[in-house]
């Protein structure tokens, strides 16, 4: 036989049996909702601190196991060291914990509600549904839930429940459920369990934003030292907000001498003044008017925040806010003495947090008019806080700002300047190896910006 007859044919054999076509995927709806927006992280707070915590969607929907759950956990462990010593009362002993235990759900109030709720919501939670059986489950569901939000919104479970109805759902049912919780959301946000479902409806119910909002007006400045309720006020504040929503949060920083010289609430003309802050409220106002609001507005800040930083409120936005408009509001002053005095006491207030503060916009623009109107003794003190987290200043971009501007206003000659040149130097090259296309300071500190060395 020949070689070329014992060359194997390169040619694909052909199929024993006709091939069936491939069946079609079923068509499952895409998800509309778009990534959840994430506030400014403190240059204090390392990158492992923000990944151990976990997100709201994740703990409500998830994670929580329920009380009743727990329970018989506890019944089953008690059962098995009952076992160990007798292995035939097994059987005996599980039949009347699992009795038990149903008799204890029965017990609750809205037992069988949250029983029908739970079977609606397991199947409409699920991520991979159809358009179609997507909004039956949803109607299903909403069809259990409609009329008792507020009865079983509390129970962590139940919160659970109502916050799948607000994402999957459509605007009309979130809408029912933001007209039906009117009232509550004060409680509701300071609930372990219920404050990731007021920051969806602030998030998904634009129509109805204010209206919670103003519910919260009143006790902000108590709700940001509050352990749930923060979170709350800081994501609303910081994510979903207009300017003049933003406003009705702002206004508890004002004091109540303020609320003696605004306009009809909602109407136009407010909304516009509102949307200018502390500048706009004390338009028209002179004198002894003017001095009285600075001075209530300086007493509500500085208690709320700056006296307790163990709290976290000083690492906020709306905090940042408030006190960059008191500091505006400050260097309009025309007695230019008074107003070094009080630009003196703020800085004094807050001279040891000004670290918490860089990473957002107008915390930014606190520090550094802090710097350009500071003495040498204040430039040094602020250098001497932010030193320490001056490579996580580097990856933000309101904070690089800070480091700007100390390079621009202190001397070159001055052995601050080149210690803050040094810092940055030893760190250069970790920071240009690990990738940050957005850091700037590198480059800053190569080229001759600083006006004061020329």
């Amino acid at each position: 036989m020949s070689a070329a007859a014992r060359k194997p044919s390169k040619k694909r054999t052909a199929p024993s049996q006709p091939v069936a076509p491939k069946s079609k995927k079923p068509h499952l709806e895409k998800t509309t909702e778009p990534q959840a927006k994430k506030r400014s992280r403190p240059v204090t707070r390392n990158t492992l601190e923000d990944s151990e915590g976990t997100s709201d969607e994740e703990i409500s929907e998830d994670e929580f196991p329920e009380e009743d759950d727990l329970q018989e956990a506890g019944d089953e462990m008690e059962v098995a060291e009952d076992s160990a010593k007798n292995p035939n009362a097994a059987r005996e002993s599980h039949k009347a914990q699992r009795a038990l235990l149903e008799q204890r759900k029965a017990s609750k109030p809205h037992s069988a509600l949250l029983v029908e709720a739970k079977r609606a919501w397991t199947l409409a939670r699920q991520k991979n549904l159809s358009k179609a059986d997507r909004t039956k489950y949803m109607n299903a569901l909403m069809d259990v839930l409609r009329g008792a939000v507020k009865d079983i919104v509390f129970k962590h479970d139940a919160s659970r429940i109502v916050q799948t109805a607000v994402k999957y759902g459509g605007q009309k049912e979130r809408n029912e459920i933001a007209e039906e919780l009117k009232g509550r959301y004060r409680d509701l946000a300071q609930n372990k369990y219920s404050k990731f479902l007021v920051t969806k409806l602030i998030r998904f119910c634009p129509a109805y934003r204010a209206s919670i909002l103003r519910e919260l007006q009143g006790q902000v400045l108590r709700l940001l030292l509050h352990r749930e309720a923060s979170g709350v006020l800081a994501d609303a504040f910081e994510l979903y907000t207009n300017a003049y929503e933003r406003s009705i949060l702002l206004r508890d920083f004002y004091g109540k001498e303020a609320s003696l010289f605004t306009v009809t609430v909602g109407s136009d003309d407010e909304k516009e003044r509102s949307k200018r802050g502390l500048r706009g409220l004390m338009e028209g106002l002179e004198g002894e008017r003017r001095k009285r609001i600075l001075a209530c507005a300086w007493v509500f800040i500085s208690s709320s925040s700056f006296n307790n930083p163990d709290k976290g409120a000083v690492s906020h936005a709306i905090v940042h806010r408030a006190t960059w408009e008191y500091l505006a509001a400050v260097s309009e002053i025309e007695d230019e003495a008074e107003a070094d005095k009080l630009r003196r006491e703020i800085f004094e207030t807050c001279q040891d947090v000004l670290a918490e503060m860089v990473h957002t916009k107008d915390g930014s623009r606190v520090v550094r008019e802090f710097i350009a109107w500071g003495t040498a003794k204040d430039r040094k003190h602020i250098v001497k806080t932010i030193k320490p987290h001056v490579e996580r200043m580097c990856k933000d971009d309101e904070a690089q700002l800070v480091l700007f501007t100390s390079l621009d206003i202190i001397d070159i000659g001055h052995r601050l300047f080149r210690t803050l040149i040094i810092h940055l130097s030893t760190r250069a090259t970790r920071i240009i190896l690990l990738g940050f296309t957005k850091d700037k300071t590198t480059f800053y500190t190569c080229t001759d910006s600083n006006p004061s060395g020329n």
